[in-house]
């Protein structure tokens, strides 16, 4: 009978109580909390308004089933590395009702999708908002001058408290904030609270913005980029002249020099280097740093937090720096569009004052654009390592000679390198996966000449691009890798969500430990790792870390309506993360894993019950808690598919 009882569990029999508590890749949730689908749904819809926003599923666009498809579910892990097991098939259907299933990965590509700008029907021009400006274009102007005009179709606030004008005592937006009332006077003017604009005046700024001299410069190609051009004419043995314009160029350094000028009143580049402030630099007048001059990167033991795409910008970052991350990149961005000064990709590289270090990740295929763009930001921005993404594995970047597919391009692979650590005067790191096939791996290979070539640090994620995000990291392969690597320092990365997770993994040689989706899980997990504990954290104190995360949010994107609903945005992608942490306090076994998916449950209040939905309505409205009423016809579906469960 024992037996007979146990083979149920494992089948997943629980009976009126939904899922069982032993089911293979589900989170283990105490007898108490569990319950089915159709309650849970039934408990959240008690109080939903039925006007709340159209409906729209967070599993697929076509508004089918939100829970993960069953392609995801095909294969389970077992808790054992590389480990699998697999559900019983299903009877065959008749030839006349068989469909090709449709491969259930990657990102949902034709999501619905509204850009911030189409929320406002008539904008106010920017220059009635810059005290004594003119609008440059005049009666070309596409934009509206009449304010009158324009708050008879502004729509309502969403507060009487503006996070720009208490943190910073002015909000620069003035009457197209969403907050305006909290800062304009009887007669409209907008009110600026002195003192605290004074205490604000001597804190250091967000910096690594790009300088509209130099996006101009970039845009119409006058930047020489000499540095990079003698490092490529080096690599490839052979002349490579500068091609000639029609126009007059100018030198990174020059442009560094002047945007020094122009914030600071010197002459000194971020690093210290002197620069010339008029005509070309000689071979002679260029100072170059030996390796053994460059600026080191000890980051041994610290926790790094990985470069998050769509959800590692800046506000998230600073959510993690509080809860103890040490170490910060931005996300990943194109060589080939910072070098087209496209302002949304320079954004990318922004660096908040409490990131004491911080890198940035470079994605480029071509050791031409890869050098040229390092040149360009060892010049202009403030960093403290420069990353090369070689473990992107998505089609768009893989199919064009990036991301994974530099593992497979050796020659390629090592001249980007070469040339970009040549033209840093910073560290230079790889972030890599173990190979492009499940079966052939090849960062053991790639390592030593990676230590050759004068990379400062290698991390290493778990997997290969075949695996995405499937089955679990292969941490046996990062231990032997650490080795191979020595002494080249090695961090290793993937499936980490807990302290217990952590020291494990620092128990095969690695150097240190990359979080990922760990963080995006439960960005207080460097605190649960430094303190060596369970955190059992509350609903409530999930919600302010949410509110904190909708200031930075206004703070970097804005608070008129366009900042207001990017804010939004990036809340309801972090959040389509943050449904599948399941609370301490309602496990049956502690840790939870990172590959087990959290079954319905109802939590110990109607918020943590909320916050474990998986439907983008409700993540709706946990954004509307914070960021007021969505606008008409609003709909979301989030940028990635969960196939971390597969």
């Amino acid at each position: 009978m024992a037996e007979d009882a146990e083979a149920a569990a494992e089948r997943g029999g629980g009976g009126d109580s939904g899922v069982g508590a032993c089911e293979r890749g589900v989170a283990p949730i105490k007898a108490q909390y569990r319950t089915t689908k159709e309650q849970f749904h039934q408990y959240l819809d008690a109080d939903k308004p039925e006007d709340v926003c159209q409906e729209t599923p967070a599993g697929d666009p076509d508004g089918s089933d939100p829970a993960e498809p069953k392609a995801k579910r095909i294969r389970l892990e077992d808790g054992q590395e590389n480990g699998k097991t697999e559900e019983p098939p299903e009877p065959p259907e008749p030839p006349e009702q068989r469909q090709v299933p449709k491969r259930a990965r990657g990102q949902n590509k034709s999501r619905p999708h509204m850009k911030p700008t189409h929320y406002d029907k008539e904008r106010l021009c920017p220059s009635l908002l810059q005290e004594s400006a003119t609008c440059a274009f005049g009666d070309r102007c596409r934009f509206l001058h009449d304010v009158g005009r324009y708050l008879e179709t502004k729509p309502a606030d969403l507060g009487p408290r503006c996070v720009l004008f208490d943190t910073f005592g002015r909000c620069p937006y003035s009457v197209t904030c969403r907050f305006a009332r909290a800062h304009l006077g009887p007669e409209g003017q907008n009110l600026v609270q002195e003192e605290v604009v004074a205490r604000c005046a001597d804190l250091p700024p967000v910096r690594n913005g790009l300088n509209r001299t130099l996006q101009q410069q970039l845009r119409k190609r006058q930047v020489c980029f000499e540095r990079a051009e003698e490092a490529l004419r080096r690599l490839t043995q052979g002349p490579m002249p500068i091609p000639e314009t029609s126009v007059a160029t100018v030198t990174l350094e020059q442009i560094s020099c002047h945007a020094q000028l122009d914030t600071a009143g010197g002459a000194s580049t971020p690093h210290g280097s002197p620069v010339s402030t008029c005509g070309p630099l000689t071979d002679e007048d260029v100072i170059r740093l030996r390796p053994c001059e460059k600026k080191r990167l000890d980051i041994s033991g610290k926790l790094y937090l990985a470069p998050l795409t769509t959800c590692g910008n800046l506000p998230f970052r600073r959510i993690c720096k509080r809860f103890g991350a040490d170490v910060t990149c931005g996300e990943m961005a194109v060589c080939t569009n910072l070098l087209q000064g496209q302002m949304s990709e320079w954004a990318l590289l922004k660096r908040h004052p409490c990131e004491d270090i911080f890198g940035v990740q470079l994605e480029g295929a071509f050791p031409d654009t890869m050098t040229k763009c390092a040149e360009l930001l060892n010049r202009t921005i403030d960093v403290d390592f420069v990353d090369i993404n070689v473990g992107c594995p998505i089609d768009l970047v893989y199919k064009k000679g990036g991301g994974c597919a530099l593992m497979n391009r050796s020659a390629k692979f090592q001249q980007i390198v070469r040339g970009v650590n040549e033209v840093l005067d910073v560290p230079l790191t790889v972030k890599m996966r173990t190979g492009v096939q499940e079966r052939v791996s090849l960062a053991h290979r790639l390592l030593p000449e990676l230590r050759d070539w004068g990379v400062a640090l290698v991390t290493l994620h778990g997997r290969s691009r075949e695996q995405r995000y499937t089955r679990l990291a292969d941490w046996p392969y990062i231990e032997q890798c650490a080795k191979v690597a020595s002494p080249m320092p090695l961090f290793g990365n993937g499936d980490i969500l807990s302290f217990e997770d952590a020291n494990c993994a620092m128990q095969t040689g690695v150097a240190g430990v990359m979080i990922a989706r760990g963080a995006l899980l439960k960005p207080w997990l460097f605190t649960e790792i430094k303190e060596q504990r369970h955190w059992d954290i509350s609903s409530s104190e999930r919600l302010d870390i949410l509110r904190d995360f909708t200031h930075y949010g206004l703070e970097h994107w804005g608070s008129d309506t366009q900042g207001v609903e990017r804010t939004r945005r990036f809340l309801l992608e972090w959040l389509s993360f943050l449904c599948r942490y399941v609370p301490v306090g309602l496990l049956e076994r502690l840790p939870q894993r990172i590959n087990e998916r959290p079954p319905c449950y109802l939590g110990r209040d109607h918020l943590e019950t909320l916050m474990a939905s998986q439907q983008a309505t409700d993540w709706i409205r946990i954004s509307e808690m914070l960021l007021g009423p969505v606008p008409p016809g609003f709909t979301f579906l989030p940028k990635h598919k969960a196939s971390a469960y597969k």
